[in-house]
């Protein structure tokens, strides 16, 4: 037998054959979460390159977990999760669980992705605890030893939120000063906004009631729930608090 080989009359082994290829969760995850034409499915996984993420979702459509569904009336396809799919939902929400609760936080924000947090962040706004008129959130990353990156989270009435990359000129309404970590920390719920923010680890300048108001509209990550055990983890490190 082979090294790549699985035994596959085990269940655990066809199971991890169907969703074990590097990226195959998170572009469930992705569709999980309401994202269905390919460039939204890619703005949620921004490490994977195009022609990765269409291989990906071509292997998930053979193996019956993603259907593709063509529109004569639009110009792109769309991806959907199958039944076969959605059992795994909450098997792999008991996996994220699981790591952020017992994996030290110092290792989870080893590696992080401003995009793929600001595309996570746009989708937890609460939108009725914002101005209903039209409103623009800037966020300002610091990310060293790289460049401040900044983001647009652009609110108008009766249309999802938008995202932008570039600055489009808007009429700022409320910055948010971070650094990449610490946002990330914050939103990931290994630490929290008001503490943050009453240590200057985040700054708001701008609309008074959207700043006051921040831990009310900017709902942080389900996992930030989750329960984290006060002991030593099996791999020798402290749990994070």
């Amino acid at each position: 037998m082979s090294e790549t080989a699985y035994p596959l009359f085990c269940p655990v082994a066809m199971a991890a054959e169907m969703i074990e290829p590097r990226w195959t969760m998170l572009v469930l995850c992705e569709l999980w979460s309401g994202s269905t034409r390919f460039n939204q499915i890619q703005r949620g996984v921004p490490g994977m390159s195009p022609g990765l993420l269409a291989k990906r979702l071509r292997d998930l459509e053979t193996k019956g977990l993603v259907i593709k569904v063509g529109n004569r009336s639009k110009d792109y396809s769309e991806y959907f999760t199958t039944p076969l799919a959605d059992e795994l939902e909450p098997v792999v929400r008991k996996l994220g669980e699981w790591a952020h609760r017992n994996i030290n936080s110092e290792v989870s924000l080893e590696h992080l992705d401003a995009r793929m947090l600001m595309w996570n962040i746009r989708r937890k706004i609460n939108r009725l605890e914002l101005p209903q008129h039209s409103c623009v959130i800037q966020f300002s990353l610091d990310d060293p030893p790289n460049e401040t990156v900044n983001y647009w989270l652009v609110f108008k009435p009766g249309i999802e939120p938008d995202l932008c990359y570039s600055d489009q000129g808007f009429n700022v309404d409320l910055f948010i000063v971070s650094s990449l970590r610490t946002l990330t920390s914050a939103w990931m719920g290994h630490t929290s906004f008001d503490n943050e923010i009453s240590t200057g680890g985040i700054t708001l300048i701008g609309h008074e009631g959207m700043a006051r108001n921040l831990t009310r509209w900017l709902i942080t990550s389900s996992f930030a729930l989750v329960c984290k055990p006060d002991k030593t983890n099996r791999f020798g490190s402290v749990a994070a608090e």
